[in-house]
């Protein structure tokens, strides 16, 4: 073999030599690049925040914030398992700013709330803490926080904060109704002691309730603090089922009114078995042909009619007299044309109402035909 055919042997076994090494590394590369290993599972995680607000109410603190909606695209809802409510009791001396850090450090979680589907969306939820630092110089600091179903937690809530008053008067009592045409009544006994077991009551007045159901938002009835230990409702409807109950009003540590738990709840449903004012002020006019009455509106709003009966003998019994309309009358006129001259009539009025009481009669006008 000549020399020019050897050199050209040993180029091509050298070149398919590094070929071979190239491939070798480049499978190894894969194959330590290609590793496939377990998946590991995506961390939940709560992005939601609750926003809280609270008042004093009694004996307890009442804490409110409003649940986040339900979102498709953030699966960290999905997994929202309960509310997780602390508290810390810190002195008033204490710095009012605090880190998330020290304060989970410090704090109790006095409530463990389970989540359920039907509470996303625009549903307030509260928690109710029982008062046991009243009357101690301290600041109660609250918050709350999401907890998903992994146990994993979201930031706190904003932090709120109050000192507890003490002399807040406990709830009245016996709160009564009694039902009348134009009002329901309602009376109740006052406190005898604030909540601390102190005396005398602490009591700046009442606030009167209503509400359409037990668990129905209630409505303030009174524009100001009722002085007095009973209030007249003047607003209520018939045949509308209502519910009713008090609160009493204490000077707060901030000086502002401070509320006590409800006094009993009373349910009255008014049913108007109350007949209206017999029409007065009757006045009569004659004419050869016709005898004419008028009188004024009854005062009552639901009167619906009137009805007119006549007699030619005043001592018949006004149930034999004879009507003179089957159906009331919305007007305050009435002419009556089947007369006969040079005879005296008489005449007396009902008033109705819509639930269909109907008033005694009127005193009777009488007139002779000319």
């Amino acid at each position: 073999m000549s020399s020019l055919a050897t050199l050209r042997r040993f180029k091509h076994l050298k070149m398919n030599k590094a070929a071979l090494i190239l491939i070798a590394l480049t499978v190894l590369i894969g194959l330590s690049c290609g590793k496939r290993r377990a998946p590991s599972p995506p961390k939940e995680r709560v992005q939601q925040r609750a926003v809280i607000s609270g008042f004093q109410r009694g004996s307890e603190v009442i804490l409110s914030w409003q649940m986040p909606a339900r979102d498709a695209a953030d699966t960290s809802l999905l997994n929202i398992d309960r509310i997780d409510v602390y508290r810390l009791a810190e002195p008033l001396t204490a710095p009012q700013a605090m880190s998330e850090e020290d304060f989970a450090s410090r704090s109790l979680i006095i409530a463990g709330i389970p989540v359920k589907e039907t509470d996303f969306g625009m549903k307030q939820m509260t928690y109710r803490d029982e008062l046991r630092f009243a009357g101690q110089p301290v600041r109660l600091r609250y918050a709350v926080r999401f907890v998903n179903k992994f146990g994993q937690k979201a930031q706190f809530s904003n932090f709120f904060m109050m000192e507890p008053a003490a002399r807040v008067a406990t709830a009245p009592t016996s709160l009564t109704a009694t039902l009348s045409q134009e009002r329901v009544a309602l009376t109740w006994t006052p406190p005898t002691a604030n909540v601390d077991a102190s005396t005398p009551p602490n009591i700046l007045g009442y606030n009167i309730y209503r509400s359409a159901s037990p668990t129905a938002a209630a409505t303030k009835l009174n524009p100001q603090p009722v002085i007095d230990t009973q209030y007249a409702d003047r607003t209520f409807q018939f045949e509308t089922e209502y519910f009713y109950f008090v609160r009493a009003l204490s000077l707060g540590t901030d000086g502002n009114p401070v509320e006590s738990l409800e006094s009993n709840i009373i349910t009255l449903k008014p049913v108007d078995t109350f007949p209206p004012s017999p029409p007065s002020s009757i006045t009569i006019a004659a004419t050869p042909t016709s005898i004419s009455l008028f009188f004024p509106a009854n005062p009552e709003d639901d009167v619906v009619g009137y009805k007119i009966y006549r007699s030619t003998d005043p001592d018949l019994p006004p149930s034999q007299w004879e009507p003179m309309t089957v159906e009331p009358q919305e007007e305050t006129t009435y002419r009556d044309d089947r007369v006969e001259s040079g005879k005296r009539y008489h005449y007396y009025i009902t008033a109705i109402d819509r639930f269909g009481n109907v008033s005694n009669p009127s005193d009777v006008v009488n007139e002779i035909v000319p």
